[in-house]
């Protein structure tokens, strides 16, 4: 059995842990809207269409804000198709994905499902095709109390208050070759800068996000971002992130996965510091990941010219699951600058909630690391200091046998570890030492794990893999607990601080 120490202290603190760390993504993609949120017709379906068995899973899964309407979507997207009677609306060939989109749900009906859900929304304009004046326009309908063409419009098709969106993107991975009228960086600055000067005179409250770089591996990073925050550093609040991550086979490599997730907000992180420092700005710029997940992208296949085809529909494995786990740690981790995150996708498209059009909908294996990171990490991030053996991968030379990530609610005195065990072969015996918080008491350990790593959860057994409560953690003297993790798992270790009457 191999042995590691985890040693928290009160004052070692990263940062507070912004409820929108614990948001997610809809976009008009797949099954992702049509038979994901919204299917008319369905045995559970409310009086507008959506699947009451889906919004109680997202209630569940603990989500705080859903990014929409994309994507590569939102690129060709005209938001204007989507308001009005729904038997105006246009059908359209939707070219990021070659789908029919219908337009039967558009940003009224998306406001609607996520008030139902207990979200937020956080909008995404075109600046693929779109215009500046049209994303002030999009803004003015959604924001505007009334008074004006379009508020007023709002008010007609059924929504006298405004919607009040407060965080918008301006635009999706327009550095990608892949999107519609993908945009050099020069460009891009000018475009979004004028864009956010529109949209910020419309409602000054508002929060605005810059596409920065669509993954680390562009040929453009961090030179991209760079660039396009010399235009907007002074006109928005933070700057996008996307990853995703895939097992290629070597599961040592594929488990490690947070490393790279670390080194790319810390090279994002740089990038924005430096811009900063050349503006002479008093202002930190805060970090959107608003697309990372396991996405399988060697099996996109697109389909001829369909309504919602059954694409990106990634079914997960607890091996997924435990690199999720790992993934969730590594936002908690950076706490301090990273304060939005979007699992991508919600619904069926790489999502934690999978569904059968007429029938039922199940919880994947990546459903539970989310739910439990969103109910109980909670609080300020603190800094773990950590002793465990390391090992080397392909990709990586040091990875630690053991990853955590922990956070302590003041209020309500809990405190939470999260730990994944990559060890392949064995348990790890860990030390937990609470040093500094004058009397610790032990409430829970869950967790992940299983006998199989490619085990999924399907409609037929959709308790396959789940989460599990493992016996008492030893207390060993004051404050100090001896816990051991099962190979291959991710854990939820649960203590709460003792107070005096």
């Amino acid at each position: 059995m191999q042995q590691a120490k985890i040693i928290l202290d009160r004052d070692f603190v990263i940062g507070e842990v912004d409820r929108y760390l614990y948001g997610s993504f809809i976009e008009h993609l797949g099954r992702a809207v049509y038979s994901g949120i919204y299917e008319p017709g369905h045995p559970d379906a409310d009086e507008q269409g959506f699947r009451k068995d889906v919004l109680q899973l997202v209630k569940d899964l603990g989500v705080t804000i859903v990014r929409y309407p994309g994507g590569n979507f939102a690129s060709g997207y005209n938001w204007t198709d989507g308001i009005g009677p729904r038997d105006r609306r246009p059908r359209r060939l939707e070219l990021a994905w070659r789908s029919i989109e219908t337009n039967e749900v558009g940003i009224d009906e998306f406001v609607d499902w996520a008030r139902k859900a207990g979200v937020d929304v956080m909008a995404a304009v075109n600046l693929g095709t779109g215009t500046p004046q049209e994303a002030g326009y999009f803004i003015e309908y959604c924001n505007h109390p009334s008074g004006t063409y379009w508020s007023d419009l709002r008010i007609e098709y059924g929504h006298k208050d405004p919607h009040s969106i407060k965080v918008w993107c301006l635009g999706n991975e327009m550095d990608g070759p892949w999107q519609i009228c993908h945009l050099e960086a020069d460009d891009y600055g000018k475009k979004a800068l004028e864009t956010a000067k529109i949209m910020k005179w419309v409602d000054p409250e508002i929060k605005l996000v810059a596409s920065g770089s669509s993954t680390s591996f562009m040929p453009t990073f961090p030179e991209w971002d760079r660039t396009i925050l010399e235009y907007l550093y002074d006109h928005v609040e933070y700057i996008s992130l996307h990853r995703y991550y895939e097992n290629e086979g070597d599961v040592d490599d594929f488990l490690a996965s947070f490393v790279d997730m670390d080194r790319f907000i810390r090279a994002v992180v740089a990038t924005a510091d430096f811009v900063k420092a050349k503006k002479r700005s008093a202002k930190s710029l805060m970090l959107s990941f608003d697309e990372w997940n396991v996405w399988y992208q060697k099996k996109l296949k697109l389909m001829p010219w369909e309504t919602a085809p059954p694409i990106l529909e990634d079914r997960y494995s607890l091996l997924d699951a435990l690199v999720v786990g790992g993934l969730i740690s590594t936002l908690i981790n950076n706490a301090d600058r990273v304060k939005m995150a979007c699992l991508a996708q919600l619904v069926n498209v790489i999502a934690p909630i999978y569904t059968e059009r007429g029938g039922r909908a199940i919880k994947q294996t990546i459903y539970h690391p989310f739910r439990l990171a969103a109910r109980y990490g909670r609080g300020e991030a603190l800094k773990p200091i950590v002793k465990a053996p390391t090992y080397g991968t392909r990709s990586y030379e040091e990875v630690p046998l053991v990853y955590p990530a922990a956070t302590y609610d003041e209020a309500s005195g809990d405190i939470t570890v999260f730990v994944l065990n990559t060890s392949q072969d064995v348990p790890v015996k860990v030390e937990l030492d609470f040093r500094s918080f004058d009397g610790v008491s032990f409430a829970e350990h869950i967790v992940l794990d299983g006998p199989d790593l490619h085990a999924i959860n399907t409609f037929e057994e959709p308790d396959k893999v789940h989460p599990r409560r493992e016996k008492r953690v030893e207390p060993m003297k004051t404050d100090v607990f001896s816990v051991t993790l099962p190979r291959l798992s991710w854990n939820v270790l649960r203590f709460r601080r003792n107070r005096d009457e």
